[in-house]
């Protein structure tokens, strides 16, 4: 269980400081698929990188499996069992695929065990297992590899953030099917995703809207989504692959 207590975030802006994240209390539960979602610049990739420890809250605690993680690194709380997917992959010149899933698994994996890992995310093994994690592989390629190297952490909370960014629409629509399959998957294990896609939310067992630093919305997907998308802001959560967050 992730419990955010009374979390605060603020950044130095030329009128002093501006808080990002407003005394925001949230618990998310075990063996959930949850996706935060809400307005551009609402707060919901600040609130993501203060979970995965990229960030340090203002004020607040933050706590995972009862223990209290706020002044974790990010290292620390890796080995606790969080994992964190860029909106943009890091390419690694020089670096393998089979490598990274490797490092990743924290074993040297068989050809047949990292093969695996690729399968689960669409990738064709064989023309993927040793290529370098650079410029070459496109923004989709990476994204699933990324992922990939998450299903070999197998770590008990795995964070994206906004995974639809920057790819194009094919790719979307097979990390959709990435996405549902580790859904269906779940098992002493959460999924947090950062979206405005509404193919993203329809498949959330819980969603949370964050607006202005606040949460503003939190429930079962049934619930939630039909009050989203009967507003305004359905152009943006149906199209926002387009844009940024």
């Amino acid at each position: 269980m992730l419990t955010l207590e009374h979390i605060s975030f603020d950044v130095q802006d030329q009128g002093g400081e501006k808080g990002i994240i407003k005394d925001l209390s949230l618990t998310l539960d075990d063996n959930k698929f949850i996706v935060i979602t809400g307005p551009n610049g609402g707060g919901k990739s600040t609130l993501a990188r203060l979970i995965a420890g990229i960030e340090k809250p203002t004020a607040g605690r933050i706590c995972f499996d009862g223990q209290d993680i706020t002044e974790a690194s990010i290292t620390e709380r890796a080995n606790m069992g969080i994992s964190f997917a860029f909106q943009q992959p890091v390419r690694f010149k020089g670096v393998q695929v089979i490598d990274l899933l490797r490092l990743a698994a924290k074993k040297n994996l068989s050809t047949v065990e990292a093969c695996k890992y690729l399968s689960e995310v669409g990738l064709c093994a064989k023309d993927y297992i040793n290529r370098e994690v650079n410029a070459s592989l496109s923004g989709g390629e990476l994204k699933r590899i990324e992922i990939a190297t998450v299903l070999a952490r197998g770590t008990k909370l795995s964070i994206f953030d906004e995974p639809e960014a920057g790819i194009d629409l094919w790719s979307f629509q097979n990390l959709i099917q990435v996405f549902e399959k580790m859904r269906n998957a779940i098992h002493d294990s959460s999924i947090l995703i950062i979206s405005h896609q509404e193919r993203i939310l329809n498949i959330a067992d819980e969603i949370v809207v964050i607006s202005d630093g606040t949460i503003s919305k939190q429930g079962p997907r049934e619930e939630i989504l039909p009050g989203l998308l009967g507003t305004s802001s359905a152009v943006d959560l149906c199209n926002a692959y387009q844009g940024g967050n």
